[in-house]
């Protein structure tokens, strides 16, 4: 690149004034970057509104249902017994239960006596084990030289224990101290009477004697429960149908010689805090549009120009006051302790949300969730469906306010970027010319400069000459 002095010739500094004239001529750039970032604070608020909005819907449609309305939840006069889990369709009571046995599957060691000092030994007799439940074999075991060790027959057992068709039986190894014992246990209550028939191992040279199982020494049986003087009987420790809608899980037994209180009552806590989590993201909605619009003191934010704002503030707002149709006594959010702020948030009276879901849950569930006919169809939409139907428009990602606002926005960016781009384009062939014309100037006049000193020069020898004639 060529080295350039401005303004040796004419004595001005022409870097300067050339930089001076392009800055006035970037102004149109420093507003379209100015707009750029005007939109996309634009876009970023309107991304953190369709949040809130977002926010509103997902604690509206946790109302939006009887069965999210209605939370019930559990008490137990002792622990360690049992644990007890309230379903949605529970019924508030109370009940006594009562811990008889737990459930247990059958456990069967092999004989006393018969032990072996390695497990890992290769010294039993090779051929056939046959494994019966109750009489009937679930699978015939193949003992060759690769498993004919205590371990290896463990191995095999727990093998036919998988697949289509398992034998229900597991095996283990224990150490008693000296020597290893081997251990069968059923899958279920169901599998009992586990025996090993080992007649068929009679290949071979093993000197280990073969596997005999002994009396079992833990029984199979059924859990057992008295619910209200009801014996009940599971084959685990789940009882899901003895008490509708709770799930009860025996962890104790007792032989039901104490019963143990169980409460069900409706968790009006769970239902409250539903219902204070929609008014926080309520409020949350309406103050964002609130905090765009210019009031006071304060100036507007960027999007106090965009009505869409208050359009959807007005609809929430109507919304949050229609009275609700139906059987319930209730109409309106009003008489459930909403009650409305100057600043257009809503506050909530605990003592009358209280009051109303003591004495009349279900018209709580008509106002929120609407009600349905026989064949199941809504007739009635409650609160929660209305807004839940206008949510989901606005929030709508193929069509909703925001992917709106955003596709004009992202043009109008795009086409602002596009813009810069043409201007510095034109801007850096300016800034080349003017570069050009001031080389050129100043070319013109080093040249005149020099024509100047010759002249100069010229004159002051005729000058010279001229006196020495005289």
């Amino acid at each position: 690149m060529a080295i350039s002095f401005g303004g040796l010739a004419t004595g001005m500094d022409t870097t300067s004034l050339i930089s001076s004239l392009m800055e006035v001529e970037r102004k149109p750039i420093e507003r379209m970057t100015l707009d750029m970032t005007y939109q996309s604070n634009r876009l970023s608020a309107l991304s953190e509104f369709n949040g809130k909005l977002t926010s509103l819907l997902s604690k509206v449609e946790a109302l939006g249902s009887s069965d999210d309305l209605r939370p019930m939840k559990s008490s137990l006069s002792r622990e360690g017994y049992l644990t007890a889990k309230a379903g949605t369709t529970a019924v508030p009571g109370n009940y006594q239960i009562k811990s008889h046995a737990l459930a247990q599957v059958e456990k069967v060691v092999s004989t006393d006596g018969l032990a072996w000092a390695d497990k890992d030994a290769k010294l039993f007799n090779t051929g056939t084990l046959s494994l019966k439940v109750e009489g009937v074999e679930k699978a015939a075991i193949t003992i060759d030289d690769s498993n004919n060790s205590l371990s290896g027959i463990m191995q095999a057992i727990n093998a036919a224990n998988t697949g289509a068709t398992p034998s229900g039986v597991s095996a283990t190894i224990i150490n008693d101290g000296d020597e290893y014992r081997l251990v069968l246990t059923g899958a279920t209550v169901k599998d009992k009477a586990i025996t090993l028939d080992a007649t068929g191992l009679n290949s071979g040279t093993g000197t280990y004697a073969n596997p005999t199982l002994g009396a079992p020494v833990q029984n199979a049986q059924q859990a057992h429960i008295e619910v209200d003087g009801i014996h009940i009987y599971s084959d685990t420790n789940s009882f899901s149908e003895a008490i509708p809608g709770v799930t009860l899980a025996l962890t104790k037994a007792d032989g039901g010689a104490e019963a143990t209180s169980l409460n069900v009552t409706l968790d009006e806590a769970g239902v409250k805090k539903k219902i204070q989590d929609f008014v926080s993201a309520y409020n949350g909605a309406i103050a964002f549009v609130t905090s765009q619009s210019a009031y006071g003191d304060n100036s507007s934010g960027v999007l106090g120009s965009d009505s869409g704002l208050n359009m959807i503030k007005r609809r929430l707002q109507n919304l949050l006051v229609n009275p609700v149709g139906g059987n319930g006594s209730i109409k309106t959010l009003a008489e459930l302790g909403f009650e409305t702020q100057k600043d257009g948030s809503i506050k909530l009276n605990d003592s009358k949300l209280s009051k109303v879901l003591s004495e009349d849950p279900a018209a709580v569930e008509t106002l929120l969730a609407g009600e349905k006919g026989l064949d199941g169809s809504v007739t009635v939409k409650g609160v929660a469906a209305q807004f839940q139907d206008y949510l989901k428009g606005i929030t709508s990602s193929v069509d909703g306010f925001y992917v709106g606002r955003k596709k004009s926005i992202d043009s109008t960016i795009k086409k602002l970027d596009a813009g810069i781009e043409r201007v510095e384009a034109r801007l850096e062939q300016r800034q080349q010319r003017l570069v050009e014309q001031f080389t050129a100037m100043e070319k013109l006049v080093s040249a005149l400069n020099s024509q100047s000193s010759y002249l100069t020069q010229q004159m002051d020898m005729l000058s010279n000459i001229w006196s020495n004639k005289r």
